[in-house]
C-alpha cells in the first residue's frame, strides 16, 4: 500500500558489553528502529540492559564517523579510501625511519568485540613488527592473565564461577549488577545470583562500596581498597592452620602446595584484620564457609586488578579455588570451551614468561606480547633510539583511560604521525593525522571470538549484518587489512584478497594436518560469504564441537550456527583438568617462583600504616568506559559523574552535597560536585572512570554535553603492578578540600 513501511525482525547479539546478550531487532526501511531482548535466545532467554535496547540511537548517531578524514593544514576533512590509505603508507614510511620500534600500536577495548578486531589484530601486529605494543588489557585485566599463566601455562586459560550450579559465590572488587560481568561472559548475571539464592545459596560481596551487587547479596564485607590480598592469603592461612585443605580429584594435578602453605603462615587473618578493616573472626568463619559448602567459587575482578597486588590478588583468588577443591569442577570455578577452541592433549607445555624484551625508558617487562600502556607517554616524549614518533590506534580512548591522562594528552599531540581505526572523533583520535571508521554494528557480521571462552556456560551464536555497507564505507577487515599490508610493506594499493586468502590458507592448513586431507579440498567445503565468516567457518569446523568438515555430521558450522539464530547451545561446563594445562610440570603450580618473590612486598604493606585518603572508581549500567557516552538514552537524568563521600567525611571536610571539591594527587587536581552518601566507606571517595568529554577538537556533542571530568588526571603513571605492568587505578592516595 502506498505510504506503509515495511518491516522486518532481525536477530543479533549486543556487542556492546562482555554480556553477549541476544538482541531481536525491529528494521524498517534499512532502519533499525527497535530492540529488545531475544527471548528464545539460548544464553540470555530475553535479557537485555539499557545498552543492548539503545542499540538504535547508537546506531543513527549523527557524529559517527562514515567517511575517513584526513588532516590538512592543520585540519581533518573528508576523503576517499584511496587517498586516506596512501597517507598512511606515507605517514609510516616516514616514521620507520627511526626502525619498526618507532611506530606503536594501541588496542583499545572495543576491539574485542568485533569479528575484525578478533580476527586482524594480531596480523597487523605480527607485520608492523614493533615491540611497542599497547592495549587497554594493562588498564584492567592483566593480572589475571599472569596469574593464570604461571598457574597453568596458559595466560588465557582463565577459570570462570559456576553461576548456575554454584552453593556459595564470593565476589571480590565485582560489580555486575553494573557492568553485566568482567572475564565471566553471564548475560542477566543479577538474575543468575538471585537463582543462586532461590535454590538455597548464598553469594557475598567484597567492596568497599556498597554497590547494587552488594545491596543484593547475602552479606557485604566493606574491605579497605587495595587490601584483597591480605584477605586472600587470611583465608589460606585459616585454611591451613584448621586443617580444612580439601584438594579433592585436584590432588594428582596440584604442585607447590607445601610452598603456599609457608608463605601462608606470615598472613594470620589477627595480622591482616586491622589493615583489610574487617574483623578476624569474619575472616577465619569465611575460610571455613567457603570449606563446608557443597560448591564454592570465588570471583575477582577489576577492583583486583587494578590495584598495586593486582597479580597477588588474582593468583590468591585461584589458590583459595583450589584449596577448597573447587577448581574445576561443577559448582566451582571452572573452564569454559568455546566453539571455536580446540582440544588439546594432556601433557606437559612450555609454560609462562615475562619479560622477553622490556620497555627502553623504564625497563617494564614485556607480558603477553605487549608493554605496560603505563609507559606509552615515556616512550614518545623520551628521546633515543627507538623513540616513539608514530601510533596506530584501533578502537581506543586511552586520553580517558589511562593513567595521568593529561601527559598522554600532550605527547600524542607531540607524535610526527598518528593513525586511528574508529567511528568517533573523540579525545584520543582527534589527534589523528588519519582516521578510518569502521562501519556501523548492523553492517557487520558478529561472533564473540574473546568472550565465549569465558562464558559460563558452552553456548555459540552467530549473527550476520542486519543491513546493507552503506554507500562509500568499507568493511573493517579490509581496513586493518589493507593497514596490515601497508605495515608488511605492500603498499597502499595491495588487494586485501590476498591477505584474507592467506589467513584462511592457515586455518585450513591447521585443519589437513588434523585430519590427514587435503586443504584445497577443505577450501571447496568453506562457507560465507564474507572473509570473517570463512575464517569463522573453517574454525568452527575444526574446533571442539565442529563438524570436522563433514565428518562429523552432527557438529557446528557457520551454516548450523546461520540455522539457528538464537544461538546453540553446547551445555553445561566440564571439568577439563589436566587438558588445559601446558605448565613444564603438566600440573598446576600452585606456587610459582615470580609470584612467591613478590609475596616479600605485601608482607611490607601488610604493616604499613594505612592511607589518609583513597579514591576508587565505579561503574554504572548506562556506562561502557568512554565509548558510550554520545548516545541520548544512555546519558539522560542526574549527573553520574560526582565525587561520592561519606557523610563522616562530608562533615570533617565542610563538603556538602551538590557543592564542589577538589581532589589532587601526585600527578593532577580536578574539581567536581561532590555526592554524599553511606555507600562509600569513610576514608574513601569514589569517581566514576571514562568521562571527561569538554576538550576542543571533539565531534561528540552529547557528550559534551554531559561532559563529566576525567578521573585518570589522578591516577600516577608511576605506580603498576610489578609482575604484570597493570597502572594502578583503585586506591590512590588523595587529598579532598572544598573547591
Amino acid at each position: 500500500m502506498p505510504g506503509t513501511t515495511a518491516t522486518r525482525t532481525a536477530y543479533r547479539t549486543c556487542p556492546l558489553c562482555e554480556a553477549t546478550c541476544g538482541l531481536t531487532l525491529t528494521i524498517a526501511d534499512d532502519r533499525v528502529t527497535h530492540a529488545r531482548g531475544d527471548r528464545e535466545h539460548v544464553f540470555s532467554h530475553g535479557f537485555v540492559c539499557p545498552k543492548g535496547a539503545a542499540f538504535p540511537q547508537l546506531l543513527a548517531d549523527p557524529d559517527r564517523l562514515r567517511r575517513p578524514l584526513l588532516r590538512v593544514d592543520g585540519t581533518l576533512r573528508e576523503v576517499g579510501w584511496d587517498e586516506a590509505f596512501a597517507a598512511v603508507e606515507a605517514g609510516l614510511t616516514a616514521a620507520r625511519a627511526g626502525g619498526r620500534d618507532a611506530v606503536a600500536a594501541y588496542l583499545g577495548n572495543p576491539t574485542v568485540h568485533t569479528m575484525a578486531g578478533g580476527l586482524y589484530a594480531g596480523p597487523l601486529l605480527r607485520a608492523l613488527g614493533t615491540r611497542n605494543v599497547f592495549t587497554a588489557s594493562t588498564v584492567d585485566q592483566m593480572p589475571k592473565h599472569v596469574s593464570s599463566g604461571y598457574l597453568y601455562g596458559d595466560p588465557n586459560a582463565i577459570p570462570v564461577p559456576d553461576l548456575d550450579r554454584t552453593d556459595l559465590l564470593v565476589l571480590l572488587g565485582a560489580n555486575p549488577w553494573e557492568s553485566n560481568g568482567s572475564l565471566c561472559t553471564a548475560p542477566d548475571f543479577p538474575g543468575r545470583l538471585r537463582a543462586l539464592q532461590a535454590r538455597g545459596g548464598r553469594f557475598l560481596v567484597v567492596d568497599p562500596r556498597r554497590t547494587r551487587t552488594a545491596a543484593a547479596a547475602d552479606e557485604h564485607l566493606p574491605i579497605r581498597p587495595g587490601t584483597d590480598a591480605l584477605l586472600l592469603f587470611a583465608l589460606v592461612h585459616t585454611l591451613f592452620d584448621e586443617n580444612l585443605v580439601r584438594l579433592g580429584r585436584l590432588a594428582d594435578h596440584v604442585s607447590g602446595l607445601a610452598d603456599v602453605r609457608e608463605l601462608a603462615a606470615a598472613f594470620a587473618p589477627e595480622r591482616v584484620a586491622d589493615r583489610c578493616a574487617l574483623p578476624a573472626p569474619r575472616i577465619r568463619q569465611l575460610a571455613r564457609e567457603l570449606a563446608a559448602a557443597p560448591t564454592a567459587a570465588v570471583y575477582g575482578r577489576v577492583g583486583t586488578c587494578t590495584v598495586a597486588f593486582g597479580t597477588l590478588t588474582s593468583w590468591l583468588v585461584d589458590v583459595v579455588n583450589v584449596l577448597t577443591g573447587n577448581l574445576d569442577r561443577p559448582g566451582g570455578a571452572m573452564f569454559p570451551l568455546a566453539a571455536h577452541q580446540r582440544t588439546r592433549a594432556a601433557g606437559p607445555g612450555k609454560g609462562f614468561r615475562t619479560g622477553r624484551w622490556a620497555s627502553r625508558v623504564r625497563g617494564l617487562p614485556e607480558v603477553k606480547g605487549e608493554l605496560p600502556v603505563a609507559t606509552l607517554a615515556d616512550e614518545i616524549e623520551t628521546p633515543g633510539a627507538g623513540q616513539i614518533r608514530a601510533l596506530i590506534t584501533v578502537a581506543g580512548n586511552p586520553v580517558l583511560s589511562t593513567a595521568n591522562s593529561d601527559r598522554l594528552d600532550r605527547a600524542l599531540a607531540s607524535l610526527d604521525f598518528m593513525v586511528s581505526v574508529d567511528p568517533y572523533l573523540n579525545e584520543t583520535t582527534r589527534h589523528a593525522d588519519v582516521v578510518l571508521p569502521p562501519p556501523d554494528p548492523a553492517r557487520a557480521g558478529h561472533y564473540d571470538f574473546a568472550f565465549l571462552t569465558l562464558a559460563v556456560r558452552n553456548v555459540a551464536s552467530y549473527s550476520p549484518p542486519v543491513l546493507p555497507m552503506e554507500p562509500g564505507s568499507l568493511d573493517e577487515c579490509d581496513i586493518l587489512a589493507r593497514l596490515t599490508l601497508i605495515a608488511a610493506g605492500q603498499g597502499a594499493d595491495a588487494d586485501p584478497a590476498g591477505l584474507h586468502e592467506q589467513l584462511l590458507g592457515q586455518v585450513l592448513a591447521d585443519a589437513a594436518e588434523a585430519l590427514d586431507r587435503p586443504a584445497d579440498e577443505l577450501r571447496a567445503l568453506v562457507a560465507g560469504d564474507r572473509p570473517a565468516e570463512r575464517l569463522l567457518d573453517a574454525r568452527l569446523r575444526l574446533g571442539a564441537y565442529g563438524d570436522r568438515f563433514g565428518q562429523r555430521p552432527d557438529g557446528l558450522s557457520l551454516t548450523r550456527l546461520l540455522d539457528h539464530p538464537h544461538g546453540v547451545d553446547l551445555g553445561a561446563l566440564r571439568p577439563r583438568l589436566p587438558e588445559v594445562l601446558r605448565t613444564p610440570s603438566g600440573t598446576v603450580e600452585l606456587c610459582p617462583p615470580p609470584i612467591a618473590a613478590d609475596v616479600a612486598r605485601l608482607r611490607d604493606a601488610r604493616d604499613a600504616p594505612p592511607e589518609g585518603f583513597v579514591l576508587v572508581g565505579r561503574r554504572h549500567l548506562r556506562s561502557n568506559n568512554s565509548w558510550m557516552h554520545n548516545v541520548p538514552a544512555l546519558v539522560k537524568g542526574r549527573d553520574r559523574c560526582t565525587l561520592q563521600v561519606h557523610p563522616e567525611d562530608a562533615a570533617k571536610l565542610g563538603l556538602a552535597a551538590g557543592e564542589e571539591a577538589r581532589v589532587t594527587s601526585r600527578v593532577g587536581s580536578l574539581v567536581v560536585a561532590v555526592e554524599v552518601t553511606p555507600d562509600t566507606m569513610p576514608g574513601v571517595v569514589s569517581l566514576p572512570h571514562g568521562w571527561g568529554h569538554d576538550v576542543p577538537g571533539t565531534r561528540q556533542a552529547v557528550a559534551r554535553a554531559h561532559a563529566g571530568v576525567n578521573s585518570n588526571v589522578l591516577t600516577d603513571e608511576t605506580a603498576v603492578d610489578p609482575l604484570s605492568g597493570n597502572v594502578v587505578l583503585n586506591g590512590i592516595p588523595v587529598r579532598v578540600q572544598p573547591a
